[in-house]
């Protein structure tokens, strides 16, 4: 149920704060008071259309937040968890209007979509009136109210899910049956490539594993072929080693017979002839370090040019040769064994639509067996409404050719005013009144079958006399033991029927502040019997009406 309402700067609202009891509420008051505000702002934070407007003059933003008491087990838990949003404890919902016409939404303090929050707002609160009969517009609401009425809510969803599965099936078989007959049209060519492929078997990340060895063998070549020079003058023929060998060993020869001329000079050139030969040693290990092989980098080469050309083949990235042989080995796969696997897909689809046909047909009877009962139900409302002339009928036609996931069946009310007039749809045949009356009629019929946990009635009554709107006022009170009622009525009998009577004024915002604001006040039993003989008399309240008023109250009508 709705159990808080708060309003801070929404059009002639600076700030109010309302409680909600469960049962019968109604909120009174004078024309202009503001009552149409109230409920435009629980439309707004339930998702309703956002409008700058509905921000009080001179403010840059108005809020409203609208707090709701459930069970655990309510189905929009199921539905915030789906989508993210922590449910525990009571279901907060928040919107934000701008002057300049943005409007951001919250659920349990997590931005929504506006979509989510009016989807999840459904689940919660109708509001209904004359002009917004939302239960009445939409042939499919028809449908899912008979489907409550008669306890088949559970058995339409199972009957969706197998409409999923069958209309699954089918794209899937259409799918095969779309690459079954491609992979025909291009078999020579798609042996060919699985062919080609599977030959050069390219593995993913392949490309760039190559690339880098080739270019660090690259560089290895390079620097291979400088010290390769460098070995070939230090070991090669052109080697000076042997010739400062060869020259060191006659000067020490010589040294003999020039005492002190010759020594620091062999002495040098013995130490040249060390350097020279670790000098041999070290380019040697340089050389074996770059393990360059002339070979290997040919391969490599080879590896990598061939897969960059058959991806310019195939007109694809070379990471994606590895997918597109996967693929092409699967239409080839399709091709060849195409027909046991249609046959599979087609014998697949078949249970799945006969599944869901049968499932269909079972459930048409059984809304057809209901719809008499459903009309009935409302029919016995009727009279006590001043409409015990008239019809309610519940059309159902059944057409296997338009199936969907509700069925095969379309679901109308039809209704017909009077003897001897034109039956039709109900939003084409009743008047506003009568409208309200009929949805008033159809929600008793129903009673906490197919409704929010808190119904909104506005003005359900205007027009009607004092007998109906007593019948208005009773049907009301017993739809409030079901479910939470909010009714904003002018009709002194329905809000006699009230558990909880709110009073809706506008007037200065404080003695110092001139702005008018509306004012929401629960009265004490004294103020309603105040504020009923006002309903009952007008603006001079008289003995009579506060006479009136007080038999209302007690019940005496």
């Amino acid at each position: 149920m709705l159990a808080q309402l708060s309003i801070r700067d929404i059009v002639l609202i600076d700030r109010l704060d309302l409680t909600f009891e469960p049962g019968l509420s109604v909120l009174t008051g004078e024309t202009g008071a503001g009552k149409s505000i109230l409920l435009d702002s629980l439309s707004l934070a339930l998702g309703g259309r956002g409008d700058g407007g509905l921000v009080r003059h001179g403010e840059d933003k108005g809020q409203v937040t609208a707090v709701f008491d459930i069970g655990m087990d309510h189905p929009l838990r199921a539905l915030l968890r789906e989508n993210g949003i922590d449910d525990d404890g009571d279901i907060i919902f928040r919107r934000v209007q701008s002057a300049d016409g943005r409007t951001r939404a919250f659920i349990c303090d997590q931005p929504v979509s506006v979509q989510l929050m009016r989807q999840a707002g459904a689940m919660l609160v109708e509001i209904h009136g004359q002009h917004d009969d939302r239960a009445l517009v939409d042939p499919e609401a028809h449908r899912m109210l008979l489907d409550a009425f008669a306890g088949l809510s559970e058995e339409a969803d199972a009957l969706g899910r197998l409409y999923k599965d069958w209309k699954d099936n089918g794209r899937e078989l259409k799918s095969h049956r779309a690459r079954v007959d491609a992979a025909a049209r291009e078999a020579d060519y798609l042996r060919a490539s699985v062919e080609e492929l599977e030959k050069l078997a390219p593995i993913d990340g392949e490309e760039e594993d190559l690339a880098e060895r080739r270019s660090r063998m690259m560089k290895s070549e390079r620097i291979a072929g400088d010290i390769s020079e460098a070995s070939d003058y230090l070991n090669g023929t052109a080697s000076p080693v042997p010739h400062i060998a060869s020259l060191v060993r006659r000067l020490e020869r010589k040294a003999a017979e020039a005492p002190g001329l010759l020594e620091e000079t062999v002495v040098a050139l013995d130490a040249a002839l060390n350097h020279l030969s670790d000098a041999q040693n070290l380019v040697e290990q340089a050389l074996r370090r770059t393990e360059f092989d002339p070979k290997e980098l040919e391969r490599v080469e080879e590896r990598l040019f061939g897969l960059r050309a058959a991806a310019r083949k195939f007109s694809v990235p070379v990471s994606d040769l590895p997918a597109l042989a996967a693929r092409m080995i699967a239409d080839l796969a399709a091709l060849d064994h195409g027909a046991e696997i249609l046959k599979s897909l087609e014998e697949r689809e078949r249970r799945s639509r006969e599944a869901y046909f049968e499932a269909a047909r079972s459930l048409s009877t059984k809304r057809n067996n209901a719809g008499g009962a459903l009309s009935e139900a409302v029919m016995a409302e009727l009279p006590a409404l001043k409409l015990e002339r008239a019809r309610f009928m519940t059309e159902i036609s059944t057409d296997e050719d338009n199936a969907g996931a509700a069925g095969i069946d379309l679901v109308s009310f039809h209704v017909q005013t009077n003897p001897g007039t034109r039956g039709g749809p109900i939003m084409k045949v009743a008047s506003g009144g009568e409208l309200s009356r009929f949805l008033l009629a159809l929600k008793v019929a129903l009673a906490d079958r197919g409704s929010a946990p808190t119904l909104v009635f506005d003005e359900i009554d205007t027009g009607v006399g004092g007998a109906v709107a007593d019948a208005i006022g009773q049907r009301l009170k017993r739809l409030s033991s079901r479910v939470q009622v909010l009714s904003v009525t002018h009709a002194p009998q329905v809000a006699a029927r009230a558990s909880t009577h709110l009073l809706i004024a506008k007037g200065p915002v404080s003695d110092s502040d001139n702005r008018i604001a509306t004012r929401v006040a629960t009265m004490t039993d004294e103020e309603r019997r105040e504020e009923i003989a006002r309903m009952l008399a007008g603006a001079s309240i008289t003995e009579e009406a506060r006479a009136a008023a007080a038999k209302l109250l007690k019940g005496d009508h």
